[in-house]
């Protein structure tokens, strides 16, 4: 959660660092996402062969060393590449999580599904702290605002062709946000290590094997509804989680700590939410959480569009939009395994849905929002992508229920109930 998360408030430093505006840098979520995705993939097929913990120990080391070097590239291809060689590390992490529950718990495993998913919504809410907060701004704030920075950005390209590639960055703040969260992933893979080294599990294996035997009739056809259902819910939620800081501070003119305080508001009551879920999923069905959460987003982001030169309402609706978007990834993938079992490469699937997701709508946000200043086009893509999962998921639901309700026909003498009364799950 801290190294997606710290992308967001660091954004305008890092352009500042690359001699970049915000526009013409939005190509990094076109990195990070493209790197996210060949994780899943690989991830996919590694968690199928190899032991899980080892590899998720790996990945964090990975991760740690992405960290340190993001801040010292000084130029916009070297730090879009770092970013995806970064993101191919997170994107195996993402996977295995994912992977480690189902095949630990299974379709009773809604709970700590709920928990793994807040363990990342907490490291996203305490990264705009970490970096805009508690470090403080001096470089960016004071020397280098967004009007200053197209001249020079302009006026440099073709004098100064020799600039290093790596160099020690000019704000230091920007250098020690990266390397706190370096430093806490490697405590993390250290710890996963010593977890390795200590037992290797053959329980893994042996649960996954029981868990094939479940298979919905419309496996496939659920698996590419649901990939369509994260395109967009992920789309959304990293497109405003990345671009409200400079959305608040450019279009509606917020301090640049008030702009850090709104980005933290919508990652903070995310992962209070995604805390509360996991006690909220011992006692709701996964889809009565995802219905819930829909009518939160839709509501949320059409308030956005109506009062977005409204501070007040600013700070309301995105309390409520992160609260909203909190459980429905979570509660989409506990969905889905009540009614197939998921293995690595179904759960790879999914998640290069929501990794393209990240890696295209962002990056076109940022173009239009370059080109169309004056418009609300981050809040307008948030609307849509609620209407979008709004009526996606009734589909998906009908999808799933129907084989069961047909096959309970057949073979219960109490098929009128379950016709009747067929669970929202």
């Amino acid at each position: 959660g801290m190294s997606v998360g710290i992308l967001g408030p660091t954004f305008q430093d890092l352009a500042v660092n690359v001699n970049r505006n915000i526009s013409s840098l939005s190509l990094i979520f076109v990195g990070r996402a493209s790197g996210f995705f060949c994780g899943s993939m690989i991830g996919g097929i590694l968690f199928e062969y190899m032991n899980h913990v080892f590899l998720l120990g790996v990945s964090m080391l990975a991760t740690t060393v992405g960290a340190y070097l993001i801040p010292f590239c000084k130029t916009a291809v070297l730090l879009i590449a770092v970013m995806s060689i970064f993101s191919v590390a997170f994107g195996i992490l993402d996977t295995g999580g994912n992977v480690l529950i189902l095949a630990l718990w299974g379709d009773k495993g809604a709970p700590h599904m709920q928990a793994l998913h807040f363990s990342f919504a907490l490291g996203a809410f305490l990264a705009p702290l970490l970096a805009k907060l508690a470090l403080g701004t001096t470089v960016s704030a004071e020397n280098h605002t967004e009007p200053d920075l197209h001249p020079p950005a302009l006026n440099q390209s073709p004098e100064a062709g020799p600039d290093p590639l790596f160099a020690a960055p000019d704000d230091l703040n920007l250098l020690w946000a990266y390397a706190s969260v370096g430093a806490y992933t490697f405590v993390v893979s250290v710890f996963l290590f010593a977890l390795f080294f200590k037992k290797p599990s053959k329980h893994g294996k042996s649960t996954a094997s029981a868990q094939v035997s479940r298979r919905a009739k419309y496996h496939k056809a659920l698996l590419c509804l649901l990939f369509m259902f994260f395109f967009f819910y992920v789309g959304a939620e990293v497109t405003y989680g990345s671009y409200v800081f400079s959305f608040a501070t450019t279009h509606v003119g917020m301090e640049e700590s008030e702009a850090a305080g709104l980005n933290s508001i919508f990652w903070g009551t995310f992962a209070a939410c995604r805390g509360l879920a996991i006690f909220f999923a011992t006692c709701l069905q996964p889809g009565t959480m995802i219905v819930l959460s829909n009518i939160g987003s839709l509501v949320s982001s059409l308030f956005l569009v109506l009062f977005h030169k409204n501070p007040l309402c600013l700070w309301i609706a995105t309390s409520v939009y992160g609260a909203s978007m909190a459980t429905t990834f979570p509660s989409g993938i506990s969905w889905l395994e009540q009614y197939t079992s998921i293995n690595g490469k179904s759960a790879a699937f999914f998640v290069i849905g929501a990794c393209l997701g990240d890696m295209a709508i962002p990056a076109v946000i940022g173009i239009l929002q370059g080109q169309y200043p004056d418009l609300p086009v981050v809040l307008y893509t948030c609307l849509g992508s609620a209407i979008f999962t709004a009526v996606l998921f009734p589909v998906m639901y009908k999808l799933a229920t129907w084989p069961l309700d047909h096959a309970g026909r057949k073979t219960e003498g109490v098929r009128t109930r379950k016709i009747c009364f067929p669970s929202l799950s």
